[in-house]
């Protein structure tokens, strides 16, 4: 049979959790914050005229690499991973820049094997 939890136990007792969780959800709120700045950072970029079509791009993922980070190292948890998680996220990276390469030598159409 279960016993019903103890409600006279020392509310002290429990005092540190819940200012560990209090300081986790204020570090959520911080990059919540921070989140809505670099939206609105894109949105006052996405104004400004950078020269060329591809600098404009460049910068809108730069600011949205920046975001991605904070998404991935506090609300994803990454920041407290292991190794391995590292070593697969770099690995990851290296995928997506080679990708990203291939489609910048489509887009320039460089003469190689002519």
């Amino acid at each position: 049979m279960n016993n019903p939890p103890d409600i006279s136990q020392d509310p002290s007792e429990h005092e540190e959790y819940a200012h560990n969780v209090q300081k986790h959800v204020r570090g959520y709120l911080i990059v919540g914050a921070l989140l809505l700045a670099f939206t609105a950072i894109t949105v006052a970029l996405s104004y400004v005229d950078f020269g060329a079509r591809k600098a404009n791009i460049a910068v809108a993922m730069l600011v949205a690499t920046l975001k991605a980070g904070l998404v991935a190292a506090i609300f994803m948890h990454l920041a407290a991973e292991k190794r391995l998680i590292y070593r697969i996220l770099i690995f990851t990276g290296f995928f997506v820049l080679g990708l990203f390469w291939l489609i910048f030598l489509a887009w320039y159409d460089y003469p190689v094997f002519r």
